[in-house]
């Protein structure tokens, strides 16, 4: 499986981190940045790039990092086809791939330990879609959302 990973400087050490983690347990992995830790850098110049590849297919899922992970699920979840989620448990882990199909995980590099954050990766990555008819149902409804809002945001 091939896995994007993006984090500003609030989430470097644990990006670097899980990016090994995931190098070592076999994974293909493809490093958005930051590749330098910088005080004033900024989350959306690593996520959206990451999120993009994500959403293109050039990548199967990915992982956003920054200080919270707050930031991060915010500017993935602007890119048409991203399901980003901010996950601080194991259930919503498995969870929001199984129900909701997500494609990027966002952690919070300054509020959770490697050790949990990896638990939470690796739990992320064997999940799969159950693909219930309730679930396709409400992807589908979110798909309508995102094009109508892209309709909108032409109007003006």
């Amino acid at each position: 499986m091939r896995i994007g990973i993006a984090a500003d400087h609030g989430g470097f050490e644990l990006k670097q981190k899980i990016a090994a983690a995931l190098k070592a347990a076999g994974y293909q992995v493809e490093d958005f940045g930051a590749f330098v830790e910088e005080e004033h850098d900024d989350y959306p110049d690593f996520v959206l790039p990451m999120a993009r590849a994500v959403a293109d297919g050039n990548v199967e899922r990915g992982i956003a990092v920054c200080g919270s992970g707050v930031g991060a699920s915010v500017v993935a979840n602007k890119v048409p086809g991203v399901r980003a989620g901010l996950i601080a448990d194991g259930f919503s882990a498995h969870q929001g791939v199984e129900d909701d199909d997500m494609n990027v995980i966002c952690l919070g590099g300054r509020v959770i330990a490697f050790n949990l954050a990896w638990e939470f990766v690796q739990t992320f990555l064997a999940a799969k879609f159950t693909g219930y008819e309730r679930h396709k149902r409400r992807l589908d409804k979110v798909a309508a959302a995102e094009r109508e809002v892209g309709v909108h945001a032409h109007d003006s």
